[in-house]
């Protein structure tokens, strides 16, 4: 499920999650191999190099891990704005995303 989710971020109207600022733009999924991981290109137009490596897990108890990575090509943004866009991932998807499936 959260690989649907992540690949199909709109499937569930009732349930948004992926909800983007003004800065942001919907990621696209650049590879990905079902359902274990997947990449998604950049959020931030301003940052087209940005990509988010999704591995997925399963987890001792049935359920799914999710863990995420952000890279960026040099130059590498400076500690502001790195944290910007570590916050932003973390709400997207440790926040918003994990709340649709109620945890």
């Amino acid at each position: 499920m959260i690989f649907e989710a992540l690949t199909e971020p709109d499937r569930d109207p009732a349930r948004p999650w992926l909800i983007l600022l003004g800065d942001e733009q919907r990621p696209q999924v650049l590879s990905a191999a079902s359902p274990t991981w997947l990449v998604w290109s950049s959020l931030w137009p301003r940052r087209p190099d940005a990509t988010v490596h999704f591995h997925l897990p399963r987890s001792q108890d049935s359920g799914t891990d999710l863990r995420w990575t952000l890279y960026v090509d040099e130059p590498v943004p400076d500690q502001s704005n790195s944290g910007h866009l570590r916050k932003r991932l973390n709400q997207l998807i440790n926040a918003n995303l994990r709340y649709t499936f109620g945890q």
